[in-house]
């Protein structure tokens, strides 16, 4: 079974910018050249992380405003402390979203649902040029 490996490149903005990543994982099934299969996503970072939404504004602030509530970066860090770099709260929030994500793919198209996309999340506090690591993994 191949596995193929390929890259997806990201800027993001930090501080919770949320980034629809659906088009070009779909575009890394397609230029696979593979019908069936997983394809899987790693962010090699540990302030950022992958998830599926309902990718429209409503979702996306009630999900930036959870993080907020349980992991507000007004709160005591000890990584702060430590590091002095104020990005304490976005490492956390990364370990509880997490760094990776498998999605299944029928006849070379995603397996989601209607209104379900994939999303990049940077926690980090300032702008980041971001690489994602892609497996496609299947048959032809």
């Amino acid at each position: 079974m191949p596995v193929i490996p390929m890259v997806i490149q990201l800027n993001t903005r930090g501080n919770a910018d949320m980034v629809d990543i659906t088009a070009q994982v779909a575009n890394c099934v397609n230029e696979s050249g593979l019908k069936n299969g997983t394809v899987t996503l790693f962010c090699p970072s540990s302030t950022s992380g992958l998830t599926t939404i309902e990718y429209e504004p409503g979702c996306l602030s009630d999900l930036r405003r959870l993080f907020d509530q349980i992991i507000g970066p007004d709160q005591p860090y000890a990584h702060d402390a430590a590091w002095g770099d104020g990005n304490g709260h976005a490492h956390v929030r990364a370990a509880l979203l997490g760094a990776s994500l498998c999605v299944p793919f029928v006849n070379a198209r995603l397996t989601l649902g209607t209104w379900q996309q994939i999303i990049y999340v940077d926690f980090d506090t300032r702008s980041r040029r971001r690489e994602l690591v892609v497996q496609v993994i299947g048959e032809a």
